[in-house]
């Protein structure tokens, strides 16, 4: 073979989908033999409760393309797509979904478009959100614009993660070693030519979506304290401004009470007053807390994961 493909695909209690996945990542892999490329499966368990992991053994004794590695808990999608990527083979690397909302399908046109040289990645993007919750897709929306406006990640509104990259823009995605990832950021943030490749939203095969709405509005609060400062500044300006109101309402209250002699009374809106520069001051603490917390976990360099079994080499 003139080629390897690694296709690094992170499961986490997938045992219901995998079986169709792996199906069709072998006839993928089939025609992309014609091609003269390999392809290399590498099935990364996130911490499964089911059983993923004993599915993952015997794909890897079944097929000879197929490795596995497997975490010693679950450490999240991002620290097993950074596994993935680490443990890669290929002159390529691709990240896809065991679900089959990523269709590996597209896989071969991926590959040919960056075989003409004007790419060094392509990634995916949903043209519709079909089957997602309302308020789900127009939260997404606004979590898009907001991060082109307020951070240097070039994110696409309805990207998906997966994609087919190169090997200098994987080797450059893993050179950055944080431990609080957001990849779709990170795969921005380095820069590289990247042609996005639209596709209709595919529901998932089998089992039930690992995202609920608050981890997807955790995952996105990441995005936004791992790329952008932005909320810090807002936090200044609010307090500045808060200060100059309460500067003008003592200019006005002295200026009654000096003049016209009127008694300066009303609890009610003082302790309204109060309880709203109050909420003021535990915003701002809570977004810079934030960023401390980042900071933190950060200093500590513990592992983004920890491997507790693989395939045999």
């Amino acid at each position: 073979m003139d080629k390897c493909v690694s296709v690094v695909v992170p499961c986490y209690n997938e045992e219901q989908a995998l079986p169709y996945f792996i199906q069709e990542i072998q006839q993928v892999a089939a025609q992309m033999a014609t091609k003269q490329v390999e392809l290399e499966i590498l099935l990364i368990n996130d911490g499964s409760r089911d059983s993923t992991l004993t599915l993952l053994r015997q794909y890897a004794k079944e097929y000879q393309n197929v490795r596995y590695l497997s975490f010693s808990r679950n450490f999240g999608k991002e620290a097993a797509m950074y596994a993935g990527m680490e443990h890669a083979r290929g002159d390529y690397v691709a990240i896809m979904d065991a679900d089959m909302q990523d269709p590996p399908a597209l896989l071969p046109q991926m590959y040919d478009m960056l075989q003409t040289g004007d790419y060094d990645s392509v990634a995916t993007r949903r043209v519709s959100r079909k089957g997602e919750p309302p308020i789900r897709s127009l939260f997404a929306r606004i979590f898009y614009k907001l991060m082109r406006k307020i951070s240097d990640a070039d994110l696409v509104d309805g990207a998906r993660d997966y994609r087919l990259m190169s090997r200098p823009m994987v080797d450059a995605i893993l050179s950055m070693k944080e431990y609080n990832r957001f990849s779709k950021g990170i795969f921005g943030w380095v820069g590289f030519r990247t042609h996005w490749l639209p596709y209709e939203n595919v529901e998932r095969v089998a089992g039930e979506t690992k995202w609920s709405f608050w981890k997807l509005f955790r995952y996105s609060l990441e995005g936004i304290v791992a790329f952008s400062t932005v909320p810090l500044a807002i936090a200044s300006v609010v307090g500045l401004l808060v200060c100059l109101v309460a500067v003008a309402a003592l200019v006005v209250v002295l200026v009654k009470t000096l003049a016209f002699g009127d008694p300066v009374d009303g609890w009610p809106s003082m302790v309204c007053i109060i309880l709203f520069l109050g909420g003021i001051q535990l915003l701002t603490m809570g977004i810079m807390g934030q960023y401390l917390a980042k900071t933190y976990l950060e200093t500590k360099k513990r592992p983004i994961y920890i491997l507790a079994e693989q395939s045999e080499e």
